[in-house]
């Protein structure tokens, strides 16, 4: 899939090293076919790796997508450079008025707070409500799904005792549904969290599919109205390295009670470095969330999208 960036950013550079086919404006420009319009709300504090992260997983389909990055308005990111955020992303403002076929919303650090005490938590309402016309296709990851689930059903979050911290094994559900297209039985996926939904609240539900769960973890995949709204309560996105790096973050820190990555690392020796045993049921998620619940459903005309809902 060519993705279509700003040719400036530093994302560029090492996914062309990977081989993996970047577009910049000039050249796409002389394409007659309509890009797919992405737009990802960055809510995670590192920025560009998460960046990273996301282009690499939207990167494996001969669709042309055009990504725009979204940061908040009410909330400064702390931990990246005021030129960086200035040239690479925009606020909502300035592109409410605009329709995307697809929405990413990221996780964020935020976890052990309610909701309503998020400080940009209005901003976000805000956006997720402005999606419901104006995006085909919405997905959540983790505290994001978190937050779409409470905002959109009610869905209660709970605080845990023991942080979800790890590689965990999930069981496919609903094979038939085009989002799990493709996946084993059972697979892997990153968790990496502080809190988890109330499953009973998503049970009752009759507008919410469990498409995936795991014992230890719970729901993972959860989808709504025919795809319009995804909630992926982990990190598939994850790079090899990103638990080790939040591993020793921790233990950097002093932190009482860090907790090990479970089956993360070889033989569970961090000197050996971790395995990597999630990367393809996450790439064949993305793939199939573009294909199937963007590409196939979204409108030639962006101004139809309102008319899906």
């Amino acid at each position: 899939m060519p993705i279509r960036i700003n040719t400036d950013l530093p994302a560029k550079k090492i996914l062309e090293h990977e081989n993996i086919f970047v577009m910049d404006y000039e050249r796409s420009l002389r394409q007659d076919i309509r890009p797919l319009k992405i737009i990802i709300m960055n809510l995670m504090p590192t920025k560009q790796e998460t960046e990273l992260q996301l282009l690499r997983s939207l990167s494996n389909t001969p669709l042309q997508v055009d990504i725009t990055f979204l940061k908040t308005e009410t909330h400064n990111a702390q931990n990246e450079s005021r030129t960086h955020m200035e040239t690479f992303y925009t606020i909502f403002p300035e592109i409410k008025q605009q329709y995307f076929d697809g929405l990413l919303i990221t996780g964020a650090p935020v976890e052990t707070l309610d909701f309503e005490e998020v400080d940009y938590w209005p901003e976000l309402v805000e956006i997720m409500e402005w999606s419901k016309t104006h995006v085909t296709s919405t997905f959540h990851i983790c505290w994001a799904a978190q937050a779409g689930l409470y905002y959109h059903y009610g869905v209660r979050k709970e605080l845990l005792d023991e942080k979800i911290f790890g590689i965990f094994e999930h069981r496919t559900i609903h094979r038939k549904t085009p989002l799990v297209r493709g996946f084993d039985d059972v697979f892997n996926a990153p968790h990496s969290r502080h809190s988890r939904i109330v499953r009973e609240d998503v049970e009752k539900n009759p507008e919410l599919t469990i498409l995936a769960d795991s014992e230890e973890a719970g729901p993972f995949i959860i989808i709504a109205k025919e795809g319009r709204q995804i909630f992926v309560t982990g990190h598939p996105e994850y790079d090899v390295m990103t638990l080790d790096g939040e591993y020793k973050r921790d233990l950097a820190k002093g932190m009482d009670n860090v907790p090990f990555p479970k089956r993360y690392y070889k033989d569970d020796k961090p000197e050996l470095g971790p395995v990597k045993s999630w990367r393809c049921h996450a790439n064949t998620l993305y793939t199939n969330w573009l294909n199937y619940y963007v590409y196939q459903m979204t409108t030639y005309d962006p101004l139809e999208i309102q008319n899906l809902k």
